[in-house]
């Protein structure tokens, strides 16, 4: 039998210990195929997983993360990448993103899997040991792509095993020609989220069989010993529910449990401690988590810091703990625009101090803290040269020093009140927290201006009473020194210019 995704050709020589998860962990996502294309540049020969430079992990481990997460490096797919090259919208993306584009630039989609093997390009399953074991060195995790929903038409699994997919009929096919593949005469559905059209590249899997449901774990157990946690991709679709709603007669009627609770309870039983992170829209996150992830994208967040009123930003943070503590925090990844593109360069460090100051996990993307603005499709080897926006870039060092303290990721969280006064509502435009770790006397307190008009507030501290205060600005430096107990009842007295924000550090004062 040839190899099938739960049994991949090759096995690292040696596992990385895996280390403990913290309660807000810091993920930096890299395009693993775009990133070894720079470095090899850069150092004037091929560079793959195994052979990066220590100095380029001790860069990254400097920004004080706590895992990175190694977009894309499962083997690409020949087919997937033929299909891609006749298709006019994906050329035309290609040389948006890269004006120089040449075929082989396109090394076929990072969700367009073959097999769950390490891709040879990328130096194989020995190269991605190598380098977890230097992310472990420097105490850092490790986080790899699973893609629940689909895979590529060339994957063994569409010749062994066709009862995996959704299929349809002649009948199917001639109707709806874009919508199916067919393989070894088996006519196959191409993947898709019910609200888009169908992707041509890949085969749809089916969620209620549960033949596919033990491959999967089986799958899983594999990518445990090689990395950290998953992060899985559209995981929503797998739900029974969408599931049933999207594939209706094709499926039949759903199983008695969830894909995912099968899923995660078994890789977690002989992998303690393995993470599961869910790529997630429709407001779904709260039952994803229900069934087993550690963590889930909060879209609605981002979406309402683009779009939004800071009033619409507060009332979101007014959601219960229990779900806050388990969303993923962040301005841009590999599947929205660039950062530097979606927000003007004072508001992106407004909503990057509000997005990174708050619990929950927090996510960042290779290349936002120089201020890229090229986000190259994830079928590209390369990207082009983007000059350092040095500005930006230490903006983003003082953030990252400033957030990697204890209290940000043990401490309790606290949303603030604000208020105004009956001729100036600008209040409305604020957001305040703040934050406190008994065990070290630390606290800090956040307020940021969300709007492109200047704000006057009153911010009611908790917990200040009886004690005098002085605020230390971590950016600015400058000290101001108040009475805890007006602080804690009328209220701080805040005065913030459009898209400006403070983030104090609270130290007692001692008389």
């Amino acid at each position: 039998m040839s190899p099938t995704l739960a049994q991949p050709t090759a096995k690292p020589q040696t596992v990385a210990a895996r280390s403990v998860w913290t309660r807000y962990p810091s993920l930096f996502e890299i395009n693993t195929w775009v990133w070894l294309s720079d470095l090899s540049e850069k150092y004037g020969k091929p560079i793959n997983l195994a052979s990066v430079p220590p100095a380029e992990w001790d860069a990254i481990a400097s920004y004080g993360f706590d895992a990175v997460w190694l977009m894309g490096v499962w083997e690409r797919s020949p087919a997937g990448i033929a299909i891609a090259n006749k298709n006019p919208g994906l050329l035309a993306d290609f040389r948006r993103a890269l004006p120089d584009f040449r075929p082989e630039d396109n090394v076929g989609s990072a969700y367009c899997i073959r097999r769950y093997v390490v891709d040879p390009h990328l130096g194989g399953p020995k190269a991605l040991a190598a380098a977890r074991a230097q992310l472990a060195q420097r105490g850092m995790n490790l986080l790899l792509d699973f893609v629940p929903n689909h895979v590529a038409p060339d994957n063994p699994w569409a010749a062994e095993h066709p009862d995996y997919f959704i299929t349809g009929t002649a009948d199917d096919a001639h109707d709806n020609p874009a919508a199916y593949i067919s393989i070894n005469g088996v006519c196959c559905a191409c993947g898709r989220d019910p609200f888009f059209p169908p992707w041509p590249d890949v085969l749809q899997l089916n969620a209620f069989n549960p033949q596919l449901r033990q491959a999967v774990i089986a799958t899983l157990s594999d990518i445990a010993t090689q990395c950290d946690g998953v992060r899985c991709d559209m995981a929503m679709l797998f739900l029974n529910s969408v599931f049933e709603r999207t594939w209706g007669t094709h499926v039949g009627p759903p199983p008695s449990t969830e894909y995912w609770t099968d899923v995660i309870n078994a890789t977690k039983t002989s992998h303690a401690g393995f993470l599961f992170v869910a790529e997630a829209y429709w407001d779904l996150e709260w039952q994803l988590q229900q069934l087993g992830f550690d963590f889930c994208y909060d879209k609605k967040l981002y979406d309402r810091l683009e779009h939004d009123s800071a009033e619409n930003v507060r009332l979101h943070l007014c959601a219960d703990m229990d779900y806050q503590n388990k969303l993923i925090r962040f301005i841009e990844n590999h599947d929205e625009p660039r950062a530097a593109t979606a927000f003007p360069p004072a508001k992106e460090r407004a909503v990057a101090v509000a997005t990174f100051t708050l619990p929950g996990a927090k996510l960042y993307y290779e290349g936002q803290l120089e201020g890229r603005k090229v986000r190259p499709p994830v079928f590209l080897g390369r990207r082009p040269h983007e000059p350092v926006d040095q500005a930006l870039h230490d903006f983003y060092s003082t953030l990252l020093s400033v957030v990697n303290k204890p209290v940000f990721h043990d401490g309790l969280w606290r949303l603030c009140k604000r208020s105004g006064w009956p001729d100036n509502n600008s209040s409305q435009n604020l957001v305040a927290w703040g934050w406190e770790w008994e065990k070290g006397d630390e606290r800090r307190l956040i307020a940021v201006n969300l709007s492109d008009s200047p704000l006057q507030a009153l911010i009611q501290v908790p917990r200040t009473g009886n004690r005098t205060w002085d605020l230390i600005d971590v950016f600015s430096g400058a000290t101001y020194r108040r009475d805890g107990n007006e602080m804690a009842s009328r209220g701080l007295y805040i005065e913030l210019a459009p898209w400006a924000f403070n983030v104090f550090r609270a130290v007692r004062v001692t008389e």
